[in-house]
């Protein structure tokens, strides 16, 4: 037996429930290798998956948690052996299969990455989905020609998951940040990760009927969209790139025109972690391990244990977690 949270959905009134409760290990998915789970993470993904489903969850009962870091337990797969340490993020764990928040975790061998050995487990869930698609969102960015010293990179969402680490490991490589927050009260946070300009989320979000903007920013990691993202693509210096990665503000790009794009050849780079080849997934995780510093990271965890999952579920949804959420399972 282990302990895990599980979600129950009533069936006369669709309503759900989250409760931690003891679960055979009979009842673990398909998969080649089982991990004993040390330490998850809080994602927006996971607060619908706690409460209402949000259309990802399809069988109840279930265990939400999109990503995990543990220990190989067992394996039938060459490329893991017992007391190797891996972490997951992605491939629809924890959505339409059973995930993280468990002492237990079965998976496909395809879905794991070995840890790298300069991260603990603890710290790979500090990082997580969020900090996985930062780092793919700033590779994108160079990929694209962003070196420092072009100019300010803007950060939206900064004060969540993704923009903190953003914030961070921007700030690590050389890069002036623009960290963008309707929390006020979040500035000084950001200012400790790096961020050198603090911008009211209120300067961002009037549509406008303006084809461009005076150029402004060199590089933007966006986890917004909506109105923001339609003002942010016109203040684009030239040649530059925009990495979207979320949608908080909206699924429509308000008040965007085609000019940015013709006039000064900015790029828009869709970010998804979910289904990232493993060379892609590898290729991230060193470079978290080499440029996220560490003493960073630690400022933004919120420890956590399985029974505070439910009320963590409900304020992510709200917009009230900030930083990374640290869920130790063995607590």
């Amino acid at each position: 037996m282990f302990r895990a949270l599980v979600v129950e959905k009533d069936e006369d009134t669709g309503k759900t429930s989250a409760s931690v409760q003891d679960v055979a290990e009979d009842r673990l998915p398909e998969g080649e290798v089982t991990v004993a789970v040390e330490y998850s993470t809080v994602n927006y993904k996971d607060g619908l998956c706690i409460g209402p489903g949000g259309g990802l969850v399809r069988t109840y009962p279930h265990v939400p948690g999109i990503d995990f870091a543990g220990t190989v337990e067992a394996s039938t797969d060459d490329r893991y052996a017992p007391g190797d340490k891996v972490v997951l993020t992605g491939w629809r764990v924890g959505e339409n299969r059973w995930g993280g928040y468990a002492e237990k975790a079965r998976v496909p061998a395809d879905f794991l990455v070995p840890l790298p050995g300069a991260l603990t487990t603890r710290q790979a869930m500090a990082v997580g989905t969020a900090g996985l698609t930062a780092m793919l969102a700033v590779q994108a960015l160079e990929d694209h020609g962003l070196t420092p010293g072009q100019g300010p990179v803007l950060v939206t969402g900064a004060a969540g998951g993704v923009g903190s680490v953003a914030v961070a490991i921007l700030a690590q490589l050389g890069h002036q940040v623009a960290a963008v927050t309707g929390r006020p009260d979040q500035a000084d946070y950001l200012r400790d990760l790096g961020a050198t300009e603090i911008v009211a989320r209120e300067a961002l979000t009037e549509v406008t009927k303006k084809p461009l903007e005076a150029e402004r920013w060199a590089g933007c990691i966006d986890a917004v969209a909506g109105a923001m993202l339609g003002r942010v693509l016109k203040q684009m210096t030239y040649g530059s790139s925009v990495a979207a990665i979320g949608l908080a503000g909206g699924a429509a790009i308000e008040g965007a025109l085609i000019t940015p794009f013709i006039l000064r050849g900015v790029n828009l780079l869709g970010i998804d972690s979910v289904m990232q080849p493993f060379a892609n997934r590898e290729r991230a995780w060193a470079r978290i391990a080499r440029d996220l510093p560490l003493d960073k990271l630690e400022t933004m965890i919120r420890p956590a244990t399985l029974a505070d999952l439910p009320q963590l579920g409900a304020d992510i949804l709200r917009g009230q977690v900030r930083g990374r959420v640290v869920v130790d399972l063995r607590a």
